[in-house]
């Protein structure tokens, strides 16, 4: 599908990566950025760029910004923390955004999705991870209400005529992101640059993408792939441990902090130590990554460097 002079709505469209998402694709289409900001920005939003305050959990929401003259709709709204405090809220509200998106889309004709899930979706599964691999088998909230939503997305795909677009992300970090690793890593050391504490023995090793890097191969693989339902990984093909990030982010801050392991081999109940995905598929789709996983995190900490230091100096 040619992403040139459509009509576009981005759920989810002032987090990471909507609000990149939605600023790439404005020069050459109308698009319609949706968030309820419990957790993105709308000075993510660029002005470029239409924005509606909305929650797509809602049914009457959702009419509102999803309408026959739509083209595609990307639905990354979602609650995103693996470690979220109320698992069945988390589980829920994630199905039922997904289910009241398509349910609507379905009504009015739109017939192009794009949905993001998850390498949690995997589990704790053998490296590289292919899109093939299965059973899958999650092993957080997190990860079994994505598998659910890719339920409901192929299941539209297959029985009302829609074409879908499927991402199972890898690690995907840069600028404005808070609540993982990177940005905590920052905030701590900017604290106190003489200490840091990480979650686990700093063991845990994942494949890390660019957000910009992200955008760009969604795009390309909406343009290329043909299926009804495409499954696609995006990730880098090769992986960086916690202390890896922990030394690149000290470097960046030219501090030499003493590491403090909480210990055990993961940071939380549900945490998959090592993740890799297998990425032929997208190669196949004609393309590569040009970052590695620690450029990918090295580019995101600058990044994120700057701006929390620019933040803690107006908060000043």
């Amino acid at each position: 599908m040619e992403l040139s002079g459509k009509r576009i709505v981005v759920t989810g469209g002032a987090g990471l990566v909507g609000s990149h998402l939605a600023a790439a694709l404005a020069d050459e289409n109308d698009v319609l950025a949706v968030d309820d900001l419990s957790k993105g920005s709308r000075e993510q939003v660029p002005d470029t760029v239409e924005f509606a305050k909305r929650d797509v959990s809602v049914s009457a929401d959702v009419a509102d910004v999803i309408t026959e003259d739509v083209d595609i709709v990307f639905h990354f709204a979602a609650y995103t923390d693996t470690n979220f405090d109320d698992p069945r809220t988390l589980f829920e509200e994630n199905t039922e955004m997904t289910y009241t998106v398509l349910e609507r889309m379905d009504e009015v004709g739109v017939s192009n999705v794009v949905f993001t899930s998850s390498s949690t979706v995997y589990g704790e599964a053998p490296m590289p991870t292919p899109e093939d691999f299965g059973p899958l088998e999650p092993i957080s909230i997190y990860g079994a209400a994505k598998l659910a939503d890719e339920g409901l997305v192929s299941t539209y795909a297959h029985s009302y005529d829609i074409d879908a677009w499927i991402f199972r992300f890898a690690n995907i970090v840069g600028p404005h992101q808070r609540g993982n690793v990177i940005p905590d890593f920052i905030e701590k050391l900017l604290d106190d640059p003489a200490r840091l504490e990480i979650l686990g023995n700093g063991r845990q090793e994942k494949s890390y993408m660019h957000v910009e890097q992200c955008v760009d191969a969604m795009r390309h693989v909406v343009e290329h792939a043909t299926d009804d339902c495409t499954i696609v990984n995006l990730g880098t093909k090769t992986t960086t441990s916690v202390t890896d990030i922990a030394d690149i982010v000290a470097d960046e801050l030219g501090v030499d902090p003493e590491y403090e392991f909480t210990g055990g081999d993961r940071g939380w109940t549900g945490d998959v130590p090592k993740m890799r995905l297998a990425t032929e598929k997208l190669s196949n789709l004609g393309w590569e990554p040009t970052e590695t996983s620690d450029d990918a995190v090295r580019r995101a900490t600058e990044q994120l460097v700057a701006e929390l230091r620019a933040e803690r100096d107006r908060n000043q």
